[in-house]
């Protein structure tokens, strides 16, 4: 028997957690940096502008929420937060975790849940609780150092790869240099991954004196507030792995905000400012609108949003005398928009956005950008079936087909729209009366009941029977309004029947009511939706004033 040697299996490098990329920046022989955020916007900003961490701070974060750095804000609040940043950004979050928020079983609950919402690390402070800032005030008193070692311990307990800053305040207190070596040694040993170690003094003396005393015994963390005109260089002569820039965002963004109000307050105006502030364009940027667009486009497809649509719109519309010289019809101005441009906004309200327009007369000056244009360059020696066969290809799946001279209540497409025969058309039970030319009705059809008003008799589908310019006033229930919706399977019949059609050789004269027709003749059911008025059409001059009062 042959034995096949099975080849090892290839695993893919697995991308490194935001609690390992922090370790490895506290462990990196280089000086590392990372940048102060309070929130989901700061923290996005931060990353944009290429740090390789954030430093979530405990006073900008109570801050930003309008409260005092001394735990006035509860941990959860602040969790809530932290929550939002980590969801905003990849790169690795420390967190300012003041005392620790009570004891050590306060600890092992904050490191478990900071650890659950991807939080890379946190670093807490040996002052008690609730903590006063480490700016404010002499000689804050420390916590025992035992009790701040079992805190380390149970941090380190409840999850491992979550990095414990243990933040040293000796110096800041008063205590001195060999009560914070004592201090930081003592942490060291009880887990910390790195010492933080504070100074309010204005230069960095106390901070190089005790990195050199330190000798890299563990990563060194430092917050240069206060000695900010420290070179960066003493800082990395020393060994210090990494730098804080701990509120300067929210201080930066107090400033502006201020400017900004003072300003708009004084001109009454936004004028003075617009020009200096960043664009809504930017903000929607920073929030990501563009995934949320495509997002939506892949997952959220509403039933109308796979509907076609093909709009016949080839004719000039003589009718109308010199105002359609340059451009068709469809394209006549309504109310400041072209009567085009108004049914395709009526479409993509109900969720239509794939609209195909079938251009003729005047053809360059239908360019909507919101459409697809085919072309029947026969358009005038041909009718609308043959339009509707230049658009053949469009036809597919769920498709409404209409005239492109009409409007229409929204709530009829709406309504067709959930017709679930696979042909149905829309229908004016009321019909159109002209004062001008009283006897004058178009596109008539006859039904298998006429409309009634009855509540429960409406309840029971109507069927087309007959369709055509001459059918007898007696059987004549209604007037098709020149919109129509085809199912699937409806798409299909059409095709094929307007494929018939080109075979036989009348498809070039044909109307769409000879279509329909023949689709009836073949034995095909065409449901109708009854409508009452709420629609125009415009094929002269008195249509057009009518549509200019349409609203």
């Amino acid at each position: 028997m042959t034995m096949h040697r099975e080849e090892p299996m290839e695993i893919s490098a697995q991308a490194p957690s935001r609690a390992a990329k922090l370790r490895a920046l506290l462990q990196s022989p280089e000086l590392s940096f990372i940048m102060e955020a309070h929130n989901g916007l700061s923290a996005k900003i931060v990353q944009e502008a290429g740090f390789q961490g954030i430093w979530a701070s405990g006073l900008t974060t109570s801050a930003a929420l309008g409260v005092r750095d001394s735990n006035e804000a509860s941990w959860t609040q602040v969790l809530e937060v932290l929550e939002f940043m980590a969801d905003a950004t990849s790169i690795p979050i420390l967190v300012d975790g003041d005392t620790g928020y009570g004891n050590f079983n306060n600890v092992r609950r904050l490191v478990r849940k900071l650890a659950q919402r991807g939080l890379a690390g946190v670093c807490i402070e040996d002052k008690l609780f609730p903590k006063t800032n480490s700016f404010l005030g002499e000689a804050q008193p420390l916590a025992a150092i035992d009790e701040f070692c079992g805190k380390i311990k149970a941090g380190k307990d409840t999850d491992a790869e979550l990095s414990i800053v243990a933040r040293v305040e000796a110096l800041i207190s008063g205590w001195g240099q060999d009560e914070a070596l004592r201090r930081a040694e003592a942490y060291h040993a009880a887990g910390a991954d790195a010492i933080l170690i504070h100074s309010k003094r204005k230069v960095a003396d106390e901070i190089l004196a005790f990195a050199a005393e330190w000798g890299n015994r563990c990563p060194l963390v430092i917050v240069p507030t206060m000695y900010y005109a420290t070179p960066t260089d003493a800082f990395r002569r020393v060994g210090i792995s990494l730098v804080i820039w701990a509120n300067h965002n929210l201080r930066a963004a107090i400033t502006a905000m201020r400017e900004v109000s003072r300003r708009i307050r004084v001109a009454e105006s936004l004028v003075p400012v617009e020009g200096a502030v960043a664009s809504v364009r930017e903000v929607f940027d920073l929030t990501a609108n563009a995934e949320l667009e495509e997002a939506e486009r892949r997952y959220l497809v509403p039933a109308s949003e796979s509907v076609r649509a093909v709009v016949i719109a080839a004719s000039r519309g003589a009718a109308l005398g010199p105002l359609t010289a340059d451009r068709p019809k469809c394209m006549i101005d309504v109310r400041g928009q072209p009567l085009l441009r108004r049914l395709v906004s009526t479409l993509n309200e109900c969720g239509i956005r794939n609209v195909t327009v079938v251009r003729g007369y005047k053809k360059e000056a239908i360019n909507l950008s919101s459409i697809v244009t085919v072309d029947n360059d026969a358009y005038d020696s041909s009718g609308e079936a043959a339009s509707l066969g230049c658009a053949i290809d469009r036809i597919e799946g769920d498709c409404v087909v209409s005239y492109g001279d009409i409007l229409f209540r929204r709530y009829i497409l709406e309504t067709l729209l959930e017709a679930e025969a696979d042909l149905t058309i829309a229908v004016d039970a009321l019909g159109r009366h002209r004062p001008d030319e009283p006897e004058r009705v178009t596109d008539l059809v006859g039904c298998s009941r006429p409309y009634t008003g009855n509540y429960l008799e409406e309840e029971a589908p109507v069927w087309l029977r007959r369709i055509g310019n001459d059918l007898p006033l007696e059987e004549v229930h209604g007037e098709w309004i020149g919109l129509a919706k085809f199912s699937a399977r409806g798409s299909a019949l059409l095709r094929a029947e307007l494929e018939a059609m080109r075979a036989d050789g009348s498809l070039p004269t044909a109307s769409l009511l000879d279509v329909f027709a023949r689709l009836l003749g073949a034995g095909q059911r065409i449901g109708v939706l009854y409508v009452l008025g709420s629609w125009l059409d415009v094929d002269d001059a008195f249509d057009l004033a009518k549509a200019r009062n349409f609203s």
